[in-house]
């Protein structure tokens, strides 16, 4: 399982992170996140992980939604919840650059499909239009 945060600032706008160039969906930008450990809750995964890869703390708040992905012939379950940001400046720790944007600006920048149901949800979560 992937846990995945959708991290929010104060002032209302969400955490994305670009990819590395090498390997696959190389550039493309996506929510932070990673793999659950074994034994791991999913909600200390997403903690773990953005601390590990954004030097950020957060709170994992309510569960947005879980959705089933396959990767040619692999098959992912991402489990994505709503945070708030709590500490610390993002880094680049593990992607080529992070960046804070509004909702509604998130079709400018390229994601991976399985990004697409992720998105919409959180629109439809914020009574955003899209």
């Amino acid at each position: 399982m992937i846990g995945v945060g959708l991290v929010f600032d104060r002032a209302g706008r969400v955490l994305i992170d670009q990819r590395l160039e090498e390997g696959l969906l190389g550039g493309m930008w996506e929510f932070p996140g990673g793999k659950q450990e074994p034994g791991e809750a999913i909600a200390d995964t997403i903690t773990r992980e953005l601390r590990e890869e954004l030097a950020i703390e957060v709170a994992v708040e309510e569960e947005l939604i879980r959705l089933d992905h396959a990767y040619g012939h692999k098959r992912l379950l991402f489990i994505v919840h709503l945070c708030s940001h709590l500490a610390g400046e993002p880094q680049a720790l593990a992607s080529q650059q992070v960046r804070w944007v509004a909702p509604a600006e998130l079709d400018s920048y390229p994601f991976p499909a399985a990004n697409a149901r992720i998105i919409a949800a959180l629109r439809q979560r914020l009574g955003l239009r899209g």
